[in-house]
């Protein structure tokens, strides 16, 4: 992840470019998601007597939730290994109630702790810390009673899904259903079903020229699939009925962010979205979001208007709907992911922003927009400028 922090400035502050690895085998058809868990999910003697990272605890009323869902679009064929169908690994983490039970659900797989060391330049006989680690999460649980607003996650190019896990369990924590996504060879090591750890094959097309947006229009069309997969007449999930499929958002970091306004401007039933520090690489048509609203919250120093990054400028005046673009001071790129909190953990470069209030700022503006968005639940702090945040500036290019 540090090593993407570096990549990802340097390439419009939204892809991070890896050395190409080896492409994985073929895809498989989708197990139901007990036999994901029970495929990705053994533990490994390395963790026994590990320190395990400590991620922040949600603040929100609700337990959480977790399950895991691998799913293949057969209609589809993957932008990067086109002789394979478009798969996914989907974690759902959802309000639960209070009396449930299950196990806590781990971070990574064993498989892809490795991968993060690595990326880090951490010392490889680390890696217990991170098999070791836990989220707040009960996989299994039973979901708390009643219906709750949609909300996915998408990830930076070559970062996993588990890289917005602090972000996740916030949402969840306040209510939200959310569904964090690993696209297919675009992350530098998830695990799939069968013993496979697919790599960023998609690294190595954008290094010899592909367009980011052929990044974001894969990840919308498989925002779309997600969608008809837990929201149609015939959802996978076991526990779709705990989804509003009438609220729905979306929100990522670096290119997925970009892939929101993507997503929304490809299929209206993403009702509000949010790009954190992520270049954009889609124009909108001239009906813009046909006024939906749009969150653009990061780094001030690549940021903000006439910065490093253009295209937040140029994305501005298009977006028709509810808008504010913010930018926080001390911030770097991966600010708004876990890589705070895992640096802080190993030992590593901390930015001016420290890790515990990189993770509050991110989780009160993001979750802020989203209870007002999908909520209807008016917020003082996306008003204006505060005193309880001095770091955080409104820009009104």
């Amino acid at each position: 992840m540090r090593t993407l922090s570096r990549t990802a400035t340097a390439v419009a502050l939204s892809l991070a470019l890896a050395a190409p690895l080896a492409a994985a085998t073929a895809a498989q058809a989708a197990p139901t998601p007990s036999a994901v868990s029970a495929s990705i999910g053994a533990s490994s003697s390395a963790s026994i007597g590990a320190e395990p990272i400590q991620l922040p605890r949600p603040t929100g009323p609700y337990a959480l939730g977790s399950d895991t869902l691998h799913l293949v679009d057969h209609s589809r064929r993957d932008p990067w290994v086109p002789s394979q169908d478009r798969e996914l690994m989907v974690t759902l983490t959802y309000p639960a109630a209070r009396s449930a039970s299950g196990r806590p659900a781990a971070y990574t797989t064993p498989a892809e702790a490795p991968v993060l060391l690595k990326e880090l330049g951490v010392d490889p006989s680390r890696v217990g810390d991170v098999e070791a680690t836990r989220t707040h999460a009960r996989t299994g649980a039973r979901p708390a009673p009643g219906k709750h607003p949609l909300i996915v996650l998408s990830p930076g190019f070559g970062a996993p899904r588990y890289s917005l896990t602090t972000l996740a369990e916030e949402l969840a924590s306040r209510g939200y259903v959310v569904a964090s996504l690993d696209h297919a060879y675009e992350s530098l090591g998830t695990s799939f079903p069968g013993g496979r750890l697919l790599t960023c094959v998609a690294c190595t097309a954008m290094e010899n020229g592909a367009p980011g947006s052929r990044v974001t229009e894969a990840r919308a069309a498989d925002v779309s699939y997600l969608l008809d997969r837990l929201t149609g007449p015939h959802p996978v999930w076991r526990h779709a009925g705990s989804i509003d499929g009438g609220r729905i958002g979306m929100a990522g970091h670096s290119i997925g962010g970009a892939a929101a306004v993507a997503a929304m401007a490809r299929d209206g039933r993403v009702d509000a979205g949010a790009n954190m520090d992520g270049a954009f690489w889609d124009v909108l048509p001239p009906t813009g979001l046909d006024g939906r609203p749009f969150l653009m919250l990061g780094a001030d120093d690549g940021h903000r208007p006439g910065g490093k990054d253009r295209t937040w400028d140029a994305m501005w005046p298009a977006l028709d709907g509810w808008k504010r673009w913010l930018t926080v001071a001390g911030a770097e790129h991966l600010t708004f992911s876990d890589e705070p909190v895992i640096a802080a953990h190993f030992g590593l470069h901390q930015p001016a922003l420290p890790a515990p209030r990189a993770v509050e700022l991110v989780r009160t503006y993001v979750g802020a927009f989203f209870d007002q968005e999908l909520r209807g639940r008016v917020q003082p702090v996306l008003a204006g400028p505060t005193a309880a945040h001095p770091e955080v500036t409104f820009n009104s290019p």
